[in-house]
């Protein structure tokens, strides 16, 4: 890990840390950032540079990166949980400014350097159709507005499907089971409106699933059919919440 560029924004930060706050220019430039870099080394060397070569002419770039970013947000977890630190965050591959695979020299690499490297292309954005696009930013024009409020289940949601998508499947079990019991109670209020009755029926039907999950990962991990039981569950209940958005929002 290394941290780039922008060496005077430590001087300045500093500066204003031990003074007082200063008057701002009306159109001030941008202020200095720095750029974070992360290299991902395997554990096993190439035989040769031939070898070395061979591999790099036939990869799969965004395989590579999907299991580097994987790697790397397992770091990020650890330092959250050592450092008892709620701000530290995982990353996705659309916040990386650049993305490259390469070979090099045990020195090299070590400092983030190669010999011969690739660029990958940026990803390009999920295109989303029309109607779920403006479905979002409805939504979040009625969230600012008051017409909305959040609900608690939908930040849990959340957190359950971010274990999820990063192998941790008893945290996501934890989460799932907390989740799906304030969205029972959240969504009550719309249970007469379109057919969120009988998704908050098929809900409670899972309670006993999630429940005994849950009590399964406080004794450790969980098997395959147990995963199975969260990914399910919780994209039924993540249906059920897209289907109260669906619903619209009152003026």
């Amino acid at each position: 890990l290394a941290t780039l560029g922008a060496p005077e924004r430590r001087t300045l930060l500093g500066r204003r840390r031990r003074g007082r706050p200063r008057a701002a220019e009306p159109s001030p430039a941008p202020a200095p950032v720095t750029t974070g870099r992360a290299t991902l080394i395997g554990a096993q060397p190439f035989a040769d540079a031939a070898e070395a070569e061979a591999w790099l002419g036939g990869a799969d770039g965004e395989a590579e990166a999907a299991a580097a970013l994987a790697a790397l947000n397992r770091v990020l977890h650890a330092q959250r949980l050592a450092t008892a630190d709620a701000a530290v965050h995982e990353v996705a591959r659309e916040q990386a400014l650049v993305v490259r695979i390469g070979i090099g020299g045990g020195e090299q690499v070590a400092e983030g350097r190669w010999s011969r490297a690739l660029e990958l292309p940026a990803p390009q954005p999920e295109r989303l159709r029309r109607p779920a696009a403006l479905r979002s930013q409805e939504r979040l024009a009625a969230l600012l507005g008051g017409r909305d409020a959040p609900l608690a289940c939908e930040d849990l949601a959340l957190r359950a499907r971010g274990d999820l998508a990063a192998g941790r499947v008893r945290e996501a079990a934890f989460q799932l089971r907390v989740a799906l019991e304030a969205a029972i109670a959240e969504l009550e209020p719309w249970s007469g409106r379109g057919d969120i009755g009988e998704r908050l029926e098929e809900l409670r039907r899972e309670r006993a699933v999630v429940g005994a999950t849950a009590n399964a990962a406080l004794q450790g991990g969980l098997g395959e059919e147990a995963a199975d039981d969260v990914e399910r569950v919780l994209g039924r209940l993540e249906a059920a919440l897209r289907a109260r958005t669906a619903l619209g929002f009152a003026e």
